[in-house]
């Protein structure tokens, strides 16, 4: 193992303290290590300082002793060895921004953030690079419901970084016996499948809305991994890393969860509900939003064929109905299974 940076102490610092940020914090403190765990809501610091629970995203459960609630930024930041943002994506670039004014050249930067910037289609770890000092960036993406990490459920998730030091750091800070890490250098791959994933599990939600059942779940986590992959590979990606735990596995997960925000906002429009509506119930950002209206504009720009993530584009932003839009899947042209370029019809 890599020893510490030179005046960092091996300290958390997890920015974003909704469900998955306090998580994050959460699994550092059971590993004993100091966190300090940043948000905007004067209310959630006190409610964590007095009580030890966030009651909005995670109920009465208690948190592991040893997070640090602050809504000072700075004061979060300074001296950790791995500072972890877990804000929204339409946030993340004011809240680096924030953060690039104390982060110094020797901390590692980790988003846990799984979605796309909408006005650039960055990563968010470009963010990172763009708006702060830091050059060991990555990301942390996997299966991850927050609730079920909180019942001490095993879960697993990927760090992935062009820097080993990143990975090995993560690793000591949140690696534990039900909380398993492993690494890997594709970043861009871990970041796109954990933002596009979500565009597929709304499509897996109104499936689930309309009462369909295991069949066309396991159709469209199938056909969603192709065209997220297809979108992935021509961007720059590995293929194998859509195999893994980022791809496939979270894909899984929040196609077939009730705990998944973006398949709630699936169930909810196919009960004819609409989005803004089922948006403010869900108290929570679903990044699948967003995500649908980028991996468009990258599918078309890329000539990349992503039906699924078109049938959701119209459902959400032009008023297709969610019967139309599956019968509009299901009445395309036959195709080869294995049809990377998306070229070969059957006929």
């Amino acid at each position: 193992m890599t020893a510490p940076a030179r005046g960092l102490a091996e300290r958390l610092a997890v920015l974003g303290s909704g469900s998955w940020g306090t998580m994050i914090a959460h699994l550092g403190a059971l590993g004993g290590r100091e966190v300090a765990l940043w948000g905007r809501d004067p209310a959630v610091a006190d409610e964590l300082r007095t009580r030890g629970t966030n009651a909005r995203y995670l109920g009465s459960t208690r948190l592991a002793p040893g997070i640090r609630p602050t809504t000072d930024l700075g004061e979060a930041v300074a001296g950790a060895a791995l500072v972890v943002f877990a804000v929204p994506s339409a946030a993340f670039r004011e809240v680096a921004a924030s953060a690039g004014a104390f982060v110094t050249g020797d901390q590692a930067l980790l988003s846990a953030t799984k979605g796309l910037e909408p006005a650039t289609r960055d990563t968010m770890s470009r963010v990172l690079r763009d708006e702060t000092c830091a050059k060991k960036v990555g990301a942390l993406s996997g299966p991850n419901l927050a609730k079920e990490i909180l019942q001490g459920q095993p879960s697993a998730t990927v760090v992935a970084s062009r820097y080993r030091d990143v990975i090995r750091l993560a690793a000591r800070l949140l690696h534990g016996p039900l909380f398993r890490l492993y690494g890997n250098d594709d970043l861009l791959g871990v970041e796109l499948a954990g933002a596009l994933k979500n565009v597929i599990a709304i499509a897996a939600g109104v499936a689930h809305g309309l009462g369909f059942g295991a069949n066309v779940r396991a159709l469209l986590v199938t056909r969603g991994l192709a065209e997220v992959q297809r979108l992935g590979v021509k961007l720059g990606a590995q293929p194998l890393t859509f195999s893994g735990l980022a791809g496939v596995g979270d894909l899984m997960v929040t196609c077939g969860s009730e705990l998944s925000r973006n398949f709630r906002v699936g169930q909810g429009l196919a009960k004819g509900r609409a989005l803004d509506e089922v948006v403010a119930e869900l108290g929570e950002v679903a990044e699948g939003i967003n995500t649908t209206r980028v991996a468009l504009a990258l599918a078309r720009d890329h000539a990349v064929a992503m039906p699924i993530t078109e049938a959701v584009g119209r459902l959400l932003f032009e008023g297709l109905t969610p019967q139309a839009a599956l019968e509009d899947l299901m009445t395309r042209a036959a195709r080869y299974e294995i049809d990377f370029d998306y070229a070969a019809e059957v006929g």
